[in-house]
């Protein structure tokens, strides 16, 4: 068993779908998230008031799913981001499951 995280800009959400149903993995949850990022300026006038941050509307995955699922889903988000995305890749991790109650 393992824990599958992806998260992505919020305008995504149909493409991650499409990520999730494509890869077989038919049950998952979402939440909505706030992805901050921080920009350090090089000059002093672009540093006025310290570091400058963006906000972005963001989605949060997250599914219990096997090995060979978890496969053909980081298959598909590499294609995306290479083809779509090189700004705003989709970002996805796995974590090892030592024990569950099902």
């Amino acid at each position: 068993m393992k824990l599958l995280l992806i998260t992505s800009v919020s305008e995504f959400e149909k493409e991650v779908c499409k990520l999730f149903k494509k890869a077989e993995i038919l049950v998952y949850s979402t939440s909505d998230i706030q992805g901050q990022k921080f920009y350090v300026s090089k000059t002093i006038q672009d540093n006025w008031f310290s570091a400058q941050r963006d906000s972005h509307d963001s989605k949060l995955y997250f599914s219990f799913t096997t090995e060979d699922k978890i496969d053909a889903i980081f298959k598909g988000v590499e294609e995306f981001n290479a083809e779509k995305s090189k700004s705003n890749p989709i970002k996805a991790i796995v974590l090892d499951i030592e024990k569950y109650i099902n």
